[in-house]
């Protein structure tokens, strides 16, 4: 076929990702760039009628963790289902380099407790045919990609190299570690990561139950780092913390000092948590502070509840921690449903609750005035009085007992919803205020991990359907929403060349039917190296999502196009 462009894109509404209005317009593709924008009237060797429908950029997803799944698929699903075309992975100071031979179970076993990804999958999939940071991209890029990939150095990867047993035990670091390790991260961004990431909470532990071996890691170790970067003149750096090491002002003290002396750009995870429904505030008005003073600080937020889906097929469940529900634990599905009808079996499984009542794990997922069923389809906002707790007053029958069949729904497919941030008052109002903050950037997506009880990657979709469409208040204009996660998170992390609809930028495009957009319930799959179970969230609405001016998705489904490739460190804008 002859035609002037590869690829014409005629008649959308476009959302050009820099917050401007709507506006109807042609699109061509010449490339893999973006070569017109307007009135197209040459052809195309390839059109897609977009009459009707949004046209946005590809959506760029600054927090996942694919550091594994890349080296054995070339397909980065959930986050490709949901139009991502560029993901940036090893948050949360998790990754596979630079590593010794002897440390790769270390590392594994770090990756499984932090970012629940199963070890035996992780044993199988990872060739481990790398050392260096440097040589792990060179492995990465042997693979093509449907949608295009950043790596991070990891803090515990980085840590353990340089000091071993050392490191793992949380010594402190020596001047010769420190100097090591800046060195080390200087040879990292020359050979192409986006930046750097580190892990301060306490939440974060190995499979074994040990600290991330980055916990109480000194300011003069993190300065010799951040000064890495300076040396490098790139990078990012990336930060999850308590904020009470020892206290919430001097923890942003520090970070405050790292970003001041290196000049490189800092996100750090924020989000509602706990009891205290404003506490989030007194963080983010220090990023504020920091903001006004120069520095480069944003929070990294979430459009919706972090939370844990409790199922039969999940790793967790109301009933985990009951010897009774030992008893089945590992039998098929199909088995544990037929046991769990029986009578007999139930009265078991109920009347041993309230013995588990004072169960740390059994105190937390049944918390059945915070635990809802999550629905199909998932209702991320769910009101107060569908709670477990709220639904077995109404019905004068013991929260449990309601838990339990909701459980055997879908023959046992179905999940409950444990919000365990963003919805201490039970609506979304705080991520409104994030969302509509400069000082926050979307992320905590945490794409490819959690593969047994979380699936946040489709948060993609929600921010554009739930704050664009569906919130009964408190909506977002669909411009200002697809701005932020195309042109904001790609120019956080340095990203240049994309988010923006404009010619000379990067050809990554989504076509969407927006009257159709929505999240799909998660389902589980086997699909992981060694039979691994995983979370996948399909979308329905997106006709096309193309990378590189390649259609990767058309309706929903994978094409044979894999032009998505390793971005080897910042982008700068086209000429």
């Amino acid at each position: 076929m002859t035609g002037e462009f590869d690829l014409v894109i005629r008649g959308g509404t476009v959302a050009d990702g820099t917050g401007a209005p709507l506006r109807e317009a042609d699109i061509a593709v010449r490339d893999g760039k973006i070569a017109a924008v307007g009135t197209v009237p040459a052809s195309g060797i390839e059109e897609i009628d977009a009459k009707n429908r949004l046209v946005t950029p590809g959506y760029v997803d600054i927090h996942t963790h694919y550091d594994g799944q890349a080296t054995w698929d070339s397909r980065l699903a959930p986050s490709s289902w949901h139009g991502v075309t560029t993901v940036v992975m090893g948050n949360c100071g998790v990754g596979f380099a630079p590593v010794h031979k002897s440390d790769h179970n270390r590392l594994i076993e770090l990756m499984e407790g932090v970012e629940d990804i199963p070890g035996a999958a992780l044993h199988e999939g990872l060739s481990w045919n790398w050392e260096s940071f440097g040589d792990y991209l060179d492995a990465l890029e042997t693979r093509a990609h449907d949608i295009d990939i950043c790596a991070q150095l990891p803090h515990g990867a980085l840590r353990v190299y340089v000091m071993g047993e050392r490191g793992a035990k949380l010594e402190a670091a020596t001047e010769d570690d420190i100097a090591r390790m800046r060195a080390l991260t200087t040879e990292a961004m020359r050979a192409g990561a986006i930046g750097f990431t580190t892990s301060r909470t306490l939440n974060h532990r190995t499979v074994k139950g040990d600290p991330t071996p980055s916990l109480r890691a000194t300011q003069e170790e993190l300065m010799g780092i951040a000064l890495g970067m300076k040396d490098a003149g790139s990078g990012v750096f990336e930060l999850i913390s308590d904020f009470d090491n020892p206290d919430p002002i001097t923890e942003f003290s520090m970070i405050r000092e790292l970003v001041a002396r290196s000049g490189r750009p800092l996100t750090l995870s924020l989000a509602q948590f706990g009891s205290n429904a404003h506490g989030w505030r007194g963080l983010l008005g220090m990023i504020e502070s920091a903001a006004r003073d120069g520095l480069p600080i944003k929070g990294q937020v979430a459009p919706r509840p972090i939370g844990l889906l409790l199922g039969l097929q999940g790793t967790l469940n109301p009933f985990s921690a009951h010897e009774t529900f030992a008893e089945i634990r590992d039998k098929p599905l199909a088995e544990k449903v037929r046991i769990m009808r029986d009578p007999a079996f139930r009265a078991r499984m109920l009347a041993e609750s309230d013995a588990k009542q004072s169960h740390p794990l059994a105190r937390r997922v049944m918390a059945f005035d915070q635990i809802f069923p999550l629905g199909d389809p998932p209702n991320y906002e769910p009101p107060k009085e569908t709670a477990i707790a709220a639904i077995a007053a109404r019905e004068e029958r013991p929260a449990q007992d309601v838990a339990y069949d909701l459980l055997l729904g879908d023959e046992g497919r179905a999940f409950l919803f444990l919000p365990f941030a963003n919805y201490t008052e039970f609506n979304l109002d705080a991520c409104g205020e994030m969302i509509a903050n400069a000082n926050c950037v979307m992320g905590l997506g945490d794409g490819g991990a959690h593969v047994g009880i979380i699936c946040d990657a489709s948060y993609s979709t929600y921010l554009l359907t739930h704050w664009g469409r569906d919130r009964s208040h408190g909506r977002f204009d669909l411009p200002y929403l697809v701005k932020r996660q195309t042109q904001d998170t790609a120019r956080a992390v340095g990203l240049l060349d994309r988010g923006v609809i404009a010619p000379g930028m990067k050809a990554d495009i989504n076509v969407i039917d927006f009257d159709r957009l929505r999240v799909e319930a998660p389902k589980m799959a086997f699909d992981l190296p060694a039979g691994g179970k995983r979370l996948l969230q399909k979308a329905t609405g997106y006709e096309a999502t193309i990378v590189s001016g390649k259609i990767a998705y058309r309706n929903g489904e994978a094409t044979d196009a894999l032009a998505g490739r390793l971005v080897r460190g910042p982008q700068r804008v086209p000429a």
